[in-house]
């Protein structure tokens, strides 16, 4: 979903750029230097308004985490909260997904969170797909040897692709569920973001999975 655009957003972004890096050229194998301590790092990719990763930093003081986003709109209301929170294991980054191994090296990543991507349902767009094969080799490349991807979604229709992609490119599966918030062990430490609260609530079942190359 687009966001309106924020008119105070370019100043705010220009205002905090030891909070936020934007289409960064000289990043890769350098994001650790962004943090206070050097720890494991994860990447939320389409971070939204920021409700899950800014939760999940809060809870995992013990990993670093950038919160990648292309709508500036969008993450000019996650930098609103960060200025306000400074969570010191939290980076953001304004840029398209498409360039993740032009953004990071190989191998420097441990984790990467994909939660309620666009469904792209229009069989014309299936390469825009956050779990399309060439998504997938970016995120093969830029995460460690045991790095994992986790993945929510309500809708049944990426999800059931997803599954598809992904095993055709040859990933294993730690973690599925089609109906996450009924899955008592799964959901136990389930962080959730602000859409997935809103369409759970609807009677939405939520889908989930963790899996790794």
């Amino acid at each position: 979903m687009r966001l309106r655009n924020k008119p105070w957003a370019k100043e705010m972004i220009n205002d905090n750029l030891d909070l936020i890096s934007v289409q960064p050229t000289d990043m890769q194998g350098k994001w650790q230097s962004k943090f206070e301590k050097e720890q494991p790092l994860f990447l939320e990719l389409g971070s939204g308004k920021g409700r899950f990763i800014t939760d999940l930093a809060k809870q995992n003081p013990q990993n670093n985490y950038i919160a990648m986003e292309v709508q500036e709109g969008a993450i000019s209301l996650l930098l609103k909260k960060q200025v306000e929170m400074k969570l010191p294991n939290l980076q953001l980054l304004l840029d398209n997904g498409s360039k993740l191994s032009e953004l990071f090296a190989e191998n420097e990543i441990d984790g990467l969170y994909l939660n309620f991507s666009d469904p792209w349902p229009k069989t014309r767009h299936e390469k825009r797909r956050l779990t399309y094969k060439a998504f997938l080799e970016q995120y093969k490349y830029v995460l460690k040897d045991d790095g994992h991807i986790k993945f929510k979604t309500d809708n049944q229709g990426l999800f059931e692709y997803s599954l598809i992609s992904m095993n055709n490119y040859g990933m294993k599966f730690d973690e599925i569920s089609l109906d996450l918030h009924n899955n008592e062990g799964l959901n136990l430490n389930n962080i959730q973001t602000e859409y997935e609260e809103k369409f759970s609530k609807k009677g939405f079942r939520i889908n989930y999975l963790k899996a790794h190359f």
